[in-house]
């Protein structure tokens, strides 16, 4: 549990800004328009985030570029997968995961902002 209260306002502040985000834009947009939002919301709270970030594999001793990219990556801390779909798939699940395990960050939020209430398109996962 000492993970979660490392990172506790880390992720207060993410959920609080992408419920402002869903509040304002509501669901039915293109997962990168609430992706660009939830930046600048995030900017505006004074909230470092980086967009679109690298993800490499390193397969046995070798670092290869597959194209993968985190869509956020927020304090250096919190790993943001964002999807706008009608539900998560399993393979959204293992998605966050598999980047969490990649980029070496422990913690890590999906959102799917095509919910009609954000938080219940809401998973935190820790590793």
């Amino acid at each position: 549990m000492a993970v979660e209260l490392l990172h506790k306002d880390v992720t207060d502040k993410i959920i609080s800004a992408a419920v402002a985000v869903h509040r304002e834009l509501g669901p039915g947009l293109l997962e990168s328009a609430y992706e660009a939002c939830l930046a600048h919301e995030l900017s505006q709270r004074d909230v470092n985030v980086a967009r679109q970030v690298p993800i490499p594999l390193v397969y046995k001793t070798i670092k290869i570029d597959c194209g993968y990219r985190a869509d956020m990556i927020v304090e250096g801390k919190v790993l943001i997968e964002l999807k706008a779909v009608e539900q998560f798939d399993p393979i959204h699940e293992a998605q966050l995961l598999t980047y969490l395990k990649l980029s070496g960050i422990r913690v890590g939020l999906l959102m799917n902002f095509n919910e009609l209430r954000l938080l219940d398109g809401l998973k935190r996962r820790i590793i």
